[in-house]
């Protein structure tokens, strides 16, 4: 992975913004999508236009009818689909703009986030996707966990794919051409599939692959909730490693061993301390143990459905999926 630390100077805040889509997708948590909309449009700037996605099986009648008093209009959809790639895709598709944000239905907004993360991207250029700081919430409910957080304090870009995945789905920004040229999220991957994980992993490694940049902008600050009860913990490892070991199967190829080794070191970093671990910390020793056999069962189960011949050419859905 190339990896260039950068000193990124602030952007003055009085330059206004040009239009710009956020895009928020939700199934079945009306009061965490209702609480991620209300921080939004809290903010010191906010987006030209929301759209809501929303695959719960009950419509969320208040933001429907929601008429923010604030330079933004809230598109409420009620969708019959299932995933959130597939969310993804209709919330891109039905944007009005080209500058596109999305973020998680269980996010807390600061203040100035959302500027300074329109900033970054308009600094970065089109052929740059920008993802921000994600931090746990300062408040979480009893007993809850926060399961994906990026603090570093330091920016960075990233311009080839390495050991870690630097995506991060529940926050980024990026150019409507962007996916013009990569295509969109593959809805076989991510929460509501059968492979309910990775799909941020998977379109990250084409952006990357695709000659593109990811940049970490620490200044744009979101919040994620803790809800989830530790009795989720294991249930959430499992469904990680399912989709990691999907997206590694996906590009499993004789010509590009990047994956093949990924799959290896993601399973070895996660056994081998096992031993030495599980007398520390029994419950993290049993989550990797489930992680690396979800990452296993991941990719044969992929490579059962769509078959190693067909992973490239699977890969890149057509922009009619979208």
């Amino acid at each position: 992975m190339n990896v260039v630390p950068v000193a990124m100077e602030p952007v003055s805040t009085h330059t206004s913004l040009p239009p710009s889509s956020l895009i928020v997708c939700s199934r079945n948590r009306p009061t965490l999508l209702a609480e991620t909309i209300e921080s939004v449009l809290r903010g010191d700037e906010v987006p030209s236009e929301i759209i809501i996605i929303d695959q719960s099986a009950k419509p969320h009648t208040a933001l429907a009818a929601l008429k923010p008093e604030r330079a933004c209009v809230v598109r409420y959809r009620q969708s019959p689909s299932v995933g959130v790639s597939r969310a993804r895709n209709e919330g891109i598709a039905a944007a009005q703009h080209d500058l596109l944000s999305l973020i998680d239905d269980d996010m807390w907004a600061a203040s100035n986030w959302f500027g300074a993360l329109m900033r970054a991207l308009m600094e970065a250029g089109p052929r740059s996707v920008v993802c921000g700081q994600v931090r746990p919430s300062e408040e979480p409910a009893a007993g809850a966990f926060v399961p994906a957080t990026k603090t570093d304090m330091a920016p960075a870009i990233y311009t080839a794919p390495g050991s870690v995945d630097v995506l991060y789905g529940n926050h980024f920004a990026l150019y409507r051409s962007t996916l013009d040229d990569i295509g969109p999220f593959d809805e076989r991957l991510g929460p509501g599939t059968i492979f309910p994980g990775a799909e941020d992993s998977d379109w990250g490694f084409r952006l990357l692959r695709g000659g593109y940049r990811i940049i970490y902008a620490p200044q744009a600050v979101l919040y994620h909730r803790g809800w989830r009860s530790k009795q989720d913990y294991l249930r959430l490892r499992w469904n990680y490693g399912l989709g990691r070991g999907a997206f590694y199967a996906k590009y499993l190829s004789r010509q590009d061993p990047y994956t093949a080794r990924r799959l290896i070191s993601d399973v070895r970093g996660h056994l081998l301390p096992l031993p030495r671990q599980i007398w520390r910390d029994r419950a993290r020793s049993y989550g990797d143990a489930l992680l690396a056999g979800g990452v296993l069962w991941g990719a044969v189960r992929w490579l059962i459905s769509y078959g190693r011949s067909r992973a490239a050419s699977a890969g890149q859905l057509t922009r009619s999926r979208s």
